[in-house]
């Protein structure tokens, strides 16, 4: 028997097997898949990773449930170039996607292609960043309620109640032309609705009336919640849970000086600390919605033969290093959650080993017995969620930012930063010193957890070996590798393939 075969019988432990007369009906049939997503939900807020002010305690009980991987990497702080990544199951260069505004082509194969051909009926319900209209067929899904679909329904379907007085407003706000504070969300303010009436509920309501249609068929189905991006959205009941005065503010680093992005400059410690408990208050919502989701598979009977998976784009620093956003390469950035349960197929525990976003593709595919996909630059996770071991654990994750020309390498012990230093980013993230030139950094992060001291100077054949790991795994991946100069130094190799190359945004 090859080992696809065994799919359904092979688990980490006898244990699991106890109630195996209970799964038989369901291992008869394709199992389905929920993949939920969150906006900018950074790995250290959740209870699970040791987070005792984060209350989340539905991502704790699916932590429980199944695996966690503690140490899981996005490969792109940003939106977009970080979900269509993930979609592909390609490196953002080799996706064409490394700028927030463009657009996925409609020609690249994805997850939901390969789930459709293999007879599930594909749905999303929320913010995919797709840069274009949702459509039926989009990208593979047959069902395409993006966040312009969403937003469209949302507001014709929904008629919300009246809030109790005394309740704030908001004036308007937008990024980058309002004060940071405002578009920040300062104040730690409600949005001017009750629960029910929130834009997460409403599609919990679609998710309930797909799975109500659905429940006899195999699916695939993506839940994509906006929170806990800014302005960080939760409804009037959840008002002041959390007293800002809770959350201490990150001291900055020697270094962190002029790399603080402008917009930031002039927030009080008072004010990043209503930033923050608005940040943790908008998690606090986004559990409570994904446990709404967990219910439904439970109440249609659907939990003992469905793949949950939990994640997030990228992460989210909240004051490290003077910042409130992504964009940049930092810890707080670039380490998400990584759930998955599929109870009698998926053991129990927490995976230490680093892990990057490429390998969800490879790891769903190999799960779910459905084809490959023709390019994938991961790998399947599969024998951590049997075993808790891999055969071929990482020793380093790779991530990189090419709005600001810059690429990342992680490994337990350090931490390389690379940025060419040439391009002037237009993500509204500028400096003092918007172009400074050519640098990079490098964390010992067993002495330097919080990364504040560069130590690039004392170990210069560490940095060569992380320069010839990032240009190893350019030269494995990307689409223009065979034209790189036949001379030069790393750093100029790397100049090369930092550059973003993005085709035009889709209009319309």
């Amino acid at each position: 028997m090859k080992r696809r075969d065994f799919l359904g019988a092979t688990v980490a432990s006898p244990a699991l097997l106890a109630g195996g007369a209970a799964h038989a009906s369901a291992q008869t049939r394709r199992p389905n898949l929920v993949f939920i997503i969150a906006d900018d939900h950074a790995g250290y807020v959740m209870g699970a990773d040791g987070n005792a002010l984060a209350e989340t305690p539905h991502l704790n009980q699916l932590a429980r449930e199944g695996t966690r991987f503690a140490m899981h990497h996005c490969n792109s702080p940003v939106c977009t170039p970080s979900r269509q990544s993930l979609l592909t199951g390609q490196a953002p260069h080799m996706a064409g996607v490394t700028t927030l505004r463009t657009a996925l082509s409609e020609d690249k194969p994805t997850l939901a292609d390969s789930l459709k051909r293999a007879g599930y009926a594909t749905a999303v319900f929320g913010k995919m960043h797709f840069n274009q209209p949702g459509k039926v067929g989009l990208h593979g899904f047959d069902e395409c309620v993006t966040e312009d679909v969403l937003n469209q329904r949302w507001r014709a379907e929904h008629r919300p109640k009246p809030v109790p007085a005394g309740i704030p407003g908001r004036g308007p706000w937008q990024p980058f032309r309002t004060p940071a504070r405002e578009w920040l969300n300062a104040r730690a303010e409600p949005f001017a609705r009750l629960d029910y009436d929130m834009k997460p509920s409403f599609q919990v309501r679609l998710v309930r009336e797909y799975l109500q249609a659905h429940r006899t068929q195999p699916f695939a189905l993506w839940v994509s919640f906006h929170e806990p991006h800014s302005p960080f959205d939760f409804p009037v009941e959840d008002w002041k849970h959390f007293d800002p005065r809770r959350f201490p503010v990150p001291r900055l680093g020697a270094e962190d000086g002029w790399q603080i992005p402008l917009i930031y400059r002039d927030l009080s410690d008072e004010e990043k600390q209503g930033i923050i408990a608005a940040y943790y208050t908008s998690t606090r919502c986004l559990d409570r919605n994904v446990g709404k989701v967990l219910d439904l598979l439970r109440e249609f009977q659907l939990d003992d033969n469905t793949l949950v998976v939990y994640t997030a784009d990228h992460g989210y620093s909240l004051g490290q290093h003077g910042r409130f956003e992504k964009h940049c390469g930092y810890d707080p950035a670039l380490r998400v959650p990584l759930l998955m349960r599929w109870p009698g197929r998926i053991r129990e525990g927490a995976v230490t080993d680093l892990t990057e976003h490429l390998d969800l593709g490879p790891t769903l595919t190999d799960l779910l017995n459905i084809d490959a996909f023709p390019v994938q630059h991961g790998q399947s996770l599969r024998p951590y969620l049997e075993r808790g071991i891999h055969p071929d654990a990482r020793q380093w994750v790779f991530s990189e930012l090419l709005e600001n020309e810059e690429c990342y390498a992680r490994s337990a012990k350090w931490k390389y930063i690379y940025c060419s230093g040439k391009r002037e980013r237009t993500d509204g993230y500028k400096t003092e010193n918007p172009t400074p030139g050519r640098y990079h950094k490098l964390y010992n992060l067993l002495e330097d957890p919080g990364e504040f001291t560069d130590v690039s100077e004392q170990h210069p054949d560490t940095v060569k070996e992380f320069q010839q790991k990032l240009l190893q795994r350019f030269r494995d991946t990307h689409p223009e590798a065979t034209q790189e100069p036949s001379q030069g130094s790393p750093a100029d190799l790397l100049d090369f393939y930092v550059r973003p190359r993005d085709s035009q945004p889709v209009n319309g």
